[in-house]
């Protein structure tokens, strides 16, 4: 190699990134990470307590610390802090039920240079419907992507000290807006809309935190079932937005905002890119996903938010971080 010519290493690692979904996948289905963190720190000891070859188990190791989400010391692996705090089960925000749902899409990635030239999906697009035997898999295993958002609404919001409130979350999934929220005000009420047999989840996860008896759901589509007028303190549209296009999600902004109380905020967390289209990454790359499972979804723009709040009939729009998410407030 010259010194002006710069080494293939970082595109062969991009090349390769079907990996990273592969070994991350695999070693949350095999729970590694969990074992990792109950002080298991060999090949011997991971596959004895995994129930795999220690030739697989030391290839998950050795794939694992070159992703860097284990490292290894004096002999013994360990998770990293990012590990520790995302990929353990059982933990608040932890992400290994997604890894595990991903690494059966990657097959659906054969199709992406068709999708690309014809500009959507090949098959009419993902359609989700309520009667879908995944759900009871799907709708935990999901749950940790709105944990940040969720957390820093507590603050952005105030909700511990906001007193009696009653909170709408509009296709809330697990109800982990609910579980979060409900948790840190003890004299708050929430509301879940969503399809019956995913509220049906919903409640059995919410109550396992304790809550659930300041904890409704209302079965429907958010489409077409009324929010009412003047009922909700806060309301949540929570990672919808980026399957919607422009007229829907102004339609249903609309009606939240009929739904609020005078000084009602709405909440509308997604993937959200700057307006020049330049960053954050993950955003970006998403857009990708909604160009293969969706007919008009996308990633959407600061400068779009604002436009379709401001139509809805929002005053006031300020966006908080909340990696990999932005959280979108309108009063």
């Amino acid at each position: 190699m010259t010194n002006n010519q710069p080494a293939p290493d970082g595109v062969m690692r991009l090349i390769n990134g079907y990996w990273n979904t592969g070994v991350i996948g695999a070693a949350a289905t095999h729970r590694v990470f969990t074992h990792l963190e109950n002080g298991a720190g060999t090949a011997e000891e991971i596959a004895a307590l995994a129930e795999i070859s220690e030739r697989g188990a030391q290839s998950l190791l050795d794939g694992l610390v070159s992703v860097e989400l284990v490292a290894l010391e004096d002999g013994r692996y360990r998770n990293t802090p990012a590990a520790s705090a995302f990929l353990v089960e059982g933990k608040p925000a932890s992400l290994a039920g997604f890894a595990k749902l991903k690494l059966q899409h990657t097959g659906s990635l054969i199709d992406l240079p068709e999708v690309v030239r014809t500009g959507g999906p090949l098959t009419g697009g993902e359609t989700e419907v309520a009667d879908n035997p995944h759900w009871e898999g799907i709708v935990p295993a999901i749950a940790g992507v709105s944990v940040p958002a969720a957390d820093a609404g507590v603050e952005a919001l105030g909700i511990a000290d906001a007193g009696e409130i009653t909170i709408l979350d509009v296709g809330g999934g697990s109800g982990i807006y609910s579980s979060i929220w409900l948790k840190a005000n003890p004299a708050a009420r929430a509301v879940q809309l969503d399809w019956e047999p995913i509220n049906v989840i919903a409640r059995r996860l919410v109550a396992e935190q304790g809550v659930g008896e300041r904890f409704t759901t209302l079965n429907g589509d958010f489409h077409t079932t009324d929010f009412g007028t003047g009922e909700y303190d806060i309301a949540v549209y929570s990672h919808i937005a980026h399957q919607e296009n422009a007229e829907s999600n102004i339609e249903v902004f609309t009606r939240l905002r009929k739904a609020l109380k005078p000084g009602g905020a709405l909440v509308v967390a997604d993937y959200v890119v700057d307006d020049d289209r330049s960053a954050p990454a993950f955003p970006l790359l998403f857009a990708l996903e909604m160009l293969l499972k969706s007919k008009e979804g996308g990633t959407w723009r600061r400068a779009d938010y604002r436009d379709w709040l401001i139509k809805a009939g929002f005053e006031d729009v300020t966006f908080h971080d909340a990696p990999p998410a932005t959280m979108v407030i309108a009063r």
